[in-house]
């Protein structure tokens, strides 16, 4: 079983920032992808940012310039750094890893955070 445990939201105002976290744990024997997703209030759930293995970063357009992604492999943790925060950018934020849990290239598996809620006031 492996489980993401995130820290890190608040409330800010705009212009302000906050840093993420997300670290997984339990039967892991390698993580593929790690990432950011987001769900504001009425819409559907979006990717914010992903980092894979090898360290090659994707970003969802609006973000680009303001949130840099990071990974500590040693310690099997995933960084969301949020700068320059808009209203716009309120929403909960989840963290996803995309894992195997054994030598197998097969056993993969995509795992879910419980979710952090970022909330900027204007």
């Amino acid at each position: 079983q492996v489980q993401l445990v995130e820290s890190g939201g608040g409330l800010v105002q705009a212009g302000g920032s906050l840093r993420l976290s997300c670290t997984a744990s339990g039967s892991i024997f390698s993580i593929n992808a790690m990432g950011w997703y987001r769900r504001a209030p009425g819409k559907q759930r979006e990717l914010v940012a992903k980092i894979i293995s090898a360290g090659t970063t994707n970003y969802e357009d609006s973000v680009k310039g303001r949130f840099t992604i990071s990974r500590d492999n040693a310690k099997n943790t995933v960084y969301l750094q949020m700068n320059s925060l808009e209203p716009e950018d309120t929403a909960v934020y989840y963290c996803n890893a995309r894992i195997r849990y054994t030598g197998y290239y097969w056993d993969v598996n995509d795992y879910w955070g419980q979710g952090t809620q970022v909330t900027v006031s204007s």
